[in-house]
């Protein structure tokens, strides 16, 4: 048996969930995992539906036949397989992200594959190496920049990179850039955006005597730091927390929200809704 996942989104109407299931029975296909939600204010439906079938084993072959169903209800549509994506992990020099992302990719819990590292620094070279990982080194200055994010495109190309990790990776990517990576490339940042921003968010934190500590996932876009939103962690801290027990604090946050985003999207469990997103857990 060959697993596969669908996903999709369309308007809401009668019909959508029998003429889907309708559709996987008469192919021999048997539903493993379902879900749906109902956007009641947009009018919209989302779906998603893990299922195996018989004597199928190609993607191509699903996508065409389903896709008399989907015209008739407008759907926009996508079959996977269990192939796992391939991931280009971006770092600068905090390690924490990176390092978390390493330690499930080894154990099999990431849901993905990670191709390779690259940085703008070398201070991770010798993490990602120890992994069995390529590591390249793209220096970026303002001069420089439209060259290194070439570098960058082509790294994706090349290593058929399905999806990019903003693991700590320390520069503003340009709008151009990330209207070509728009659904592919994903971003931690820790929650007090924009409230403190800087070098030192966690001295700030500490000045104003936080109370929670937190960190966000999401979605590359031209506007910074303000994709749709994919996962946030939030720890409570009080009084006693220093500002360098509030960045450790931190730390664990950005490392748990990301990890969950990349295998939650590897999933196929998250689809944009807008600025927003469907989350399928």
């Amino acid at each position: 048996m060959t697993q596969f996942t669908l996903t999709l989104h369309c308007p809401e109407r009668s019909g959508i969930v029998h003429a889907v299931t309708t559709f996987l029975v008469s192919n021999g296909c048997d539903i493993v995992e379902h879900q749906q939600f109902d956007d009641d204010v947009h009018g919209e439906l989302f779906l998603r539906t893990e299922f195996t079938c018989a004597g199928r084993s190609a993607v191509d072959d699903l996508t065409r036949e389903f896709d008399v169903v989907a015209r008739d209800y407008a759907m926009r549509y996508r079959f996977s397989d269990r192939t796992p994506d391939r991931l280009l992990v971006m770092v600068s020099k905090a390690g924490h992200c990176l390092n978390d992302l390493l330690f499930r990719w080894r154990a099999g819990a990431l849901g993905a594959e990670i191709a390779l590292v690259a940085s703008n620094h070398e201070d991770l070279r010798p993490m990602a190496e120890a992994a069995g990982l390529p590591f390249v080194h793209i220096p970026v200055t303002p001069a420089t920049k439209p060259e290194a994010e070439q570098r960058l495109l082509d790294l994706v190309r090349e290593h058929d990179i399905d999806l990019v990790v903003l693991a700590r990776y320390m520069q503003v990517l340009s709008d151009e850039l990330c209207q070509k990576l728009q659904g592919r490339a994903i971003n931690i940042h820790h929650s007090f955006l924009p409230g403190f921003k800087g070098a030192k968010p966690y001295a700030q934190a500490y000045d104003r005597g936080v109370k929670y500590v937190g960190a966000t996932a999401h979605y590359v876009t031209p506007e910074l730091d303000e994709g749709p939103i994919i996962e946030q962690e939030v720890q409570r801290v009080d009084h006693s927390h220093s500002p360098r027990a509030l960045a450790t604090v931190g730390r664990d946050a950005e490392a748990l929200a990301l990890s969950r985003a990349v295998r939650w999207h590897c999933e196929r469990r998250v689809l944009l809704n807008g600025t927003r997103t469907v989350v399928f857990r």
